[in-house]
Protein backbone atom coordinates (compact mmCIF):
# COMPACT_ATOMS: atom_id res chain seq x y z
CA UNK A 1 0.00 0.00 0.00
CA UNK A 2 0.83 3.52 -0.79
CA UNK A 3 1.14 5.89 2.66
CA UNK A 4 0.80 9.72 1.93
CA UNK A 5 2.74 11.33 4.11
CA UNK A 6 3.26 15.83 5.18
CA UNK A 7 6.09 16.72 7.62
CA UNK A 8 5.83 20.11 9.31
CA UNK A 9 8.91 21.90 10.70
CA UNK A 10 10.01 25.06 11.93
CA UNK A 11 12.56 25.58 9.94
CA UNK A 12 15.52 27.99 11.24
CA UNK A 13 18.15 30.06 8.20
CA UNK A 14 20.64 26.99 9.04
CA UNK A 15 20.44 24.04 6.30
CA UNK A 16 22.40 21.62 8.03
CA UNK A 17 19.62 21.71 11.26
CA UNK A 18 16.71 21.09 8.76
CA UNK A 19 18.10 18.00 7.11
CA UNK A 20 18.51 17.27 11.03
CA UNK A 21 15.28 17.23 11.46
CA UNK A 22 13.99 15.83 8.36
CA UNK A 23 15.95 13.00 8.79
CA UNK A 24 14.90 12.35 12.48
CA UNK A 25 10.85 12.38 11.70
CA UNK A 26 12.08 9.84 8.32
CA UNK A 27 13.72 7.76 10.42
CA UNK A 28 10.28 7.40 12.81
CA UNK A 29 8.25 7.08 9.64
CA UNK A 30 9.83 4.17 7.85
CA UNK A 31 10.43 1.91 11.27
CA UNK A 32 6.86 2.16 11.66
CA UNK A 33 5.41 1.50 8.10
CA UNK A 34 8.85 -0.69 7.07
CA UNK A 35 6.91 -3.04 4.51
CA UNK A 36 4.76 0.03 2.76
CA UNK A 37 5.89 2.16 -0.31
CA UNK A 38 5.90 6.10 1.31
CA UNK A 39 5.05 9.31 -0.67
CA UNK A 40 6.30 12.15 1.76
CA UNK A 41 6.33 16.17 1.44
CA UNK A 42 8.41 18.26 2.98
CA UNK A 43 6.81 22.13 3.62
CA UNK A 44 7.71 25.49 1.95
CA UNK A 45 11.33 26.03 2.60
CA UNK A 46 12.16 23.39 4.01
CA UNK A 47 15.55 23.82 4.08
CA UNK A 48 15.83 27.58 4.42
CA UNK A 49 13.26 29.65 6.26
CA UNK A 50 12.50 32.00 9.21
CA UNK A 51 15.87 34.58 7.89
CA UNK A 52 16.15 37.63 5.93
CA UNK A 53 15.47 36.89 1.84
CA UNK A 54 18.47 38.07 1.40
CA UNK A 55 19.76 35.17 2.70
CA UNK A 56 17.93 32.74 0.64
CA UNK A 57 19.30 34.74 -2.30
CA UNK A 58 22.90 34.47 -1.05
CA UNK A 59 22.52 30.60 -0.27
CA UNK A 60 21.26 29.78 -3.94
CA UNK A 61 24.23 32.15 -5.16
CA UNK A 62 27.01 29.78 -3.59
CA UNK A 63 28.68 28.45 -5.86
CA UNK A 64 27.18 24.22 -5.99
CA UNK A 65 24.24 25.30 -3.93
CA UNK A 66 22.06 23.25 -5.96
CA UNK A 67 23.92 20.41 -5.99
CA UNK A 68 24.29 20.60 -2.39
CA UNK A 69 20.39 21.13 -1.85
CA UNK A 70 19.47 18.63 -4.31
CA UNK A 71 21.68 15.71 -3.63
CA UNK A 72 21.43 16.06 -0.29
CA UNK A 73 17.09 15.78 -0.34
CA UNK A 74 17.91 13.06 -2.53
CA UNK A 75 20.43 11.32 -0.32
CA UNK A 76 17.10 11.15 1.57
CA UNK A 77 15.11 9.89 -0.56
CA UNK A 78 17.35 7.00 -1.64
CA UNK A 79 18.51 5.95 2.36
CA UNK A 80 15.16 5.71 2.97
CA UNK A 81 13.67 4.46 -0.08
CA UNK A 82 10.84 6.71 -0.73
CA UNK A 83 9.41 9.33 -2.85
CA UNK A 84 10.49 12.96 -1.84
CA UNK A 85 8.99 16.17 -2.40
CA UNK A 86 11.39 18.02 -1.06
CA UNK A 87 8.99 21.10 -0.23
CA UNK A 88 11.17 24.46 -1.93
CA UNK A 89 14.60 25.17 -2.24
CA UNK A 90 16.09 28.56 -3.26
CA UNK A 91 17.61 27.98 -6.73
CA UNK A 92 19.64 30.92 -8.96
CA UNK A 93 17.87 32.11 -12.01
CA UNK A 94 19.49 33.16 -14.84
CA UNK A 95 19.55 36.84 -14.09
CA UNK A 96 21.18 36.13 -11.03
CA UNK A 97 19.58 38.50 -8.46
CA UNK A 98 16.71 36.68 -8.31
CA UNK A 99 16.01 32.56 -6.80
CA UNK A 100 13.38 30.08 -8.22
CA UNK A 101 11.28 29.37 -5.03
CA UNK A 102 11.18 25.16 -6.55
CA UNK A 103 10.11 21.82 -5.78
CA UNK A 104 11.74 19.01 -6.62
CA UNK A 105 10.95 15.31 -6.70
CA UNK A 106 12.94 12.20 -5.66
CA UNK A 107 12.61 8.52 -6.09
CA UNK A 108 13.68 5.90 -3.89
CA UNK A 109 16.54 5.45 -5.80
CA UNK A 110 17.37 9.32 -5.29
CA UNK A 111 16.51 10.24 -8.98
CA UNK A 112 15.46 13.73 -9.65
CA UNK A 113 11.67 13.05 -11.53
CA UNK A 114 10.91 16.42 -12.02
CA UNK A 115 10.28 19.72 -10.65
CA UNK A 116 8.05 22.91 -10.37
CA UNK A 117 9.01 26.97 -10.14
CA UNK A 118 5.92 28.38 -7.58
CA UNK A 119 3.50 30.23 -9.96
CA UNK A 120 1.82 32.93 -7.79
CA UNK A 121 4.09 35.15 -5.54
CA UNK A 122 2.86 36.32 -2.18
CA UNK A 123 2.62 39.90 -3.00
CA UNK A 124 -0.01 40.76 0.12
CA UNK A 125 -0.60 43.09 3.08
CA UNK A 126 -1.58 41.05 6.17
CA UNK A 127 -2.34 42.67 9.22
CA UNK A 128 0.30 40.33 11.15
CA UNK A 129 3.68 41.51 12.75
CA UNK A 130 5.06 41.63 9.12
CA UNK A 131 2.32 43.91 8.22
CA UNK A 132 3.24 43.05 4.15
CA UNK A 133 5.28 40.63 2.02
CA UNK A 134 6.80 41.23 -1.03
CA UNK A 135 8.12 37.74 -2.44
CA UNK A 136 8.73 38.88 -5.97
CA UNK A 137 11.70 41.47 -4.83
CA UNK A 138 13.95 38.36 -5.04
CA UNK A 139 11.98 35.29 -6.50
CA UNK A 140 11.56 34.65 -9.76
CA UNK A 141 8.13 33.37 -10.96
CA UNK A 142 7.95 29.96 -12.58
CA UNK A 143 6.57 29.88 -15.88
CA UNK A 144 4.52 26.10 -16.09
CA UNK A 145 2.98 23.56 -13.84
CA UNK A 146 4.25 20.27 -13.66
CA UNK A 147 2.81 16.56 -12.98
CA UNK A 148 5.16 13.89 -12.39
CA UNK A 149 4.24 10.58 -13.13
CA UNK A 150 5.28 7.74 -11.07
CA UNK A 151 4.36 3.78 -11.30
CA UNK A 152 1.79 4.41 -8.32
CA UNK A 153 0.55 7.80 -8.55
CA UNK A 154 0.59 10.98 -10.77
CA UNK A 155 1.77 13.69 -8.32
CA UNK A 156 0.47 17.34 -9.12
CA UNK A 157 3.59 20.12 -7.95
CA UNK A 158 1.66 23.70 -6.69
CA UNK A 159 3.07 25.72 -3.67
CA UNK A 160 1.20 27.81 -0.86
CA UNK A 161 0.19 31.04 -2.72
CA UNK A 162 -0.75 28.95 -5.54
CA UNK A 163 -3.85 27.89 -3.75
CA UNK A 164 -5.63 30.54 -3.67
CA UNK A 165 -5.75 30.23 -7.91
CA UNK A 166 -7.99 27.20 -8.53
CA UNK A 167 -7.24 27.50 -12.50
CA UNK A 168 -4.01 25.74 -11.29
CA UNK A 169 -5.23 22.95 -9.65
CA UNK A 170 -7.56 22.16 -12.15
CA UNK A 171 -4.84 22.40 -15.48
CA UNK A 172 -2.99 19.22 -12.72
CA UNK A 173 -6.33 17.90 -12.81
CA UNK A 174 -6.46 17.78 -16.54
CA UNK A 175 -3.14 16.74 -16.94
CA UNK A 176 -3.67 13.53 -14.76
CA UNK A 177 -2.54 14.18 -11.14
CA UNK A 178 -4.01 11.92 -8.58
CA UNK A 179 -2.23 13.47 -5.76
CA UNK A 180 -1.37 17.28 -6.01
CA UNK A 181 0.78 18.76 -3.46
CA UNK A 182 0.53 22.25 -1.38
CA UNK A 183 4.21 22.54 0.72
CA UNK A 184 3.59 25.77 2.66
CA UNK A 185 4.13 28.56 4.42
CA UNK A 186 1.44 30.16 5.99
CA UNK A 187 0.63 33.23 8.07
CA UNK A 188 -1.17 32.67 11.29
CA UNK A 189 -3.43 35.58 10.07
CA UNK A 190 -4.68 34.44 6.93
CA UNK A 191 -4.21 30.24 7.81
CA UNK A 192 -6.64 30.69 10.21
CA UNK A 193 -9.56 31.60 8.28
CA UNK A 194 -8.58 30.36 4.82
CA UNK A 195 -6.11 27.35 5.21
CA UNK A 196 -8.23 24.30 5.33
CA UNK A 197 -11.17 25.87 3.34
CA UNK A 198 -8.85 26.34 0.42
CA UNK A 199 -7.39 23.08 0.57
CA UNK A 200 -10.99 21.08 0.97
CA UNK A 201 -12.06 23.17 -2.08
CA UNK A 202 -8.91 22.25 -4.10
CA UNK A 203 -9.63 18.59 -3.26
CA UNK A 204 -13.48 18.61 -4.66
CA UNK A 205 -13.39 20.46 -7.19
CA UNK A 206 -10.79 18.09 -9.08
CA UNK A 207 -11.49 15.01 -6.93
CA UNK A 208 -7.45 14.52 -6.40
CA UNK A 209 -5.77 13.95 -2.59
CA UNK A 210 -3.86 17.20 -1.11
CA UNK A 211 -0.85 16.85 0.94
CA UNK A 212 -0.58 20.26 2.39
CA UNK A 213 2.67 20.01 4.84
CA UNK A 214 3.26 23.63 6.40
CA UNK A 215 5.47 25.38 8.56
CA UNK A 216 4.69 26.05 12.20
CA UNK A 217 5.71 28.12 15.01
CA UNK A 218 7.92 31.64 15.49
CA UNK A 219 10.86 31.39 13.44
CA UNK A 220 13.87 32.88 13.74
CA UNK A 221 12.73 36.38 12.17
CA UNK A 222 9.63 36.74 13.86
CA UNK A 223 7.27 35.13 11.32
CA UNK A 224 4.52 33.62 12.19
CA UNK A 225 3.51 30.54 10.84
CA UNK A 226 -0.32 28.47 10.68
CA UNK A 227 0.89 24.47 10.82
CA UNK A 228 -2.35 22.79 10.57
CA UNK A 229 -0.36 20.16 7.87
CA UNK A 230 -3.21 18.58 6.41
CA UNK A 231 -3.79 15.62 4.13
CA UNK A 232 -7.39 15.68 2.71
CA UNK A 233 -9.19 12.91 0.72
CA UNK A 234 -10.87 13.15 -3.20
CA UNK A 235 -14.12 13.98 -1.23
CA UNK A 236 -12.96 16.58 1.07
CA UNK A 237 -12.57 14.65 4.04
CA UNK A 238 -9.66 15.73 6.57
CA UNK A 239 -8.00 12.51 6.52
CA UNK A 240 -5.00 13.72 9.42
CA UNK A 241 -4.08 16.90 10.62
CA UNK A 242 -1.21 18.07 12.80
CA UNK A 243 -1.91 21.13 14.44
CA UNK A 244 1.00 22.53 15.79
CA UNK A 245 4.32 21.42 16.46
CA UNK A 246 6.59 19.73 14.79
CA UNK A 247 6.00 16.30 13.15
CA UNK A 248 4.46 13.65 10.87
CA UNK A 249 1.12 12.73 9.70
CA UNK A 250 0.22 9.91 7.07
CA UNK A 251 -2.63 8.39 5.17
CA UNK A 252 -3.63 6.09 2.73
CA UNK A 253 -4.00 6.33 -0.90
CA UNK A 254 -7.22 4.27 -1.97
CA UNK A 255 -6.80 3.96 -5.47
CA UNK A 256 -10.05 2.27 -5.84
CA UNK A 257 -12.09 5.51 -4.20
CA UNK A 258 -10.34 7.81 -5.97
CA UNK A 259 -11.78 6.00 -9.33
CA UNK A 260 -15.08 5.51 -7.73
CA UNK A 261 -15.32 9.16 -6.94
CA UNK A 262 -14.60 10.44 -10.61
CA UNK A 263 -16.73 7.77 -12.09
CA UNK A 264 -19.82 8.69 -10.41
CA UNK A 265 -19.18 12.18 -10.55
CA UNK A 266 -17.19 12.61 -14.19
CA UNK A 267 -16.75 16.41 -13.80
CA UNK A 268 -13.66 16.23 -15.55
CA UNK A 269 -15.42 15.32 -18.99
CA UNK A 270 -18.34 17.41 -17.66
CA UNK A 271 -16.38 20.68 -17.57
CA UNK A 272 -17.19 23.58 -20.57
CA UNK A 273 -14.25 25.58 -19.52
CA UNK A 274 -10.69 25.92 -20.83
CA UNK A 275 -7.84 26.78 -18.87
CA UNK A 276 -4.32 28.35 -20.15
CA UNK A 277 -1.54 29.94 -18.18
CA UNK A 278 -0.56 33.55 -18.45
CA UNK A 279 2.84 34.22 -19.75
Amino acid sequence: MLKLSAIQMCSAPNVKENLKSIELQLTSLVNLNRQDKHLVVLPECCLFFGGKETQQLKLAQQDNSKEYLTQSLAGLAKKYQLTLVAGTIPLLAKCGHKFFNSSYVFSPKGEILGSYDKIHLFDVAVDDNEKSYLESRYTQAGKSISVIKTSEVNIGLSVCFDIRFPSLYQALRMKSADIITVPSAFTRVTGRVHWQALLQARAIENQVYIIAPAQEGIHENGRETWGHSMIISPWGEVLCCLAQGEGIITADFKQLELDNIRKNMPTLTQNRFEISLKL
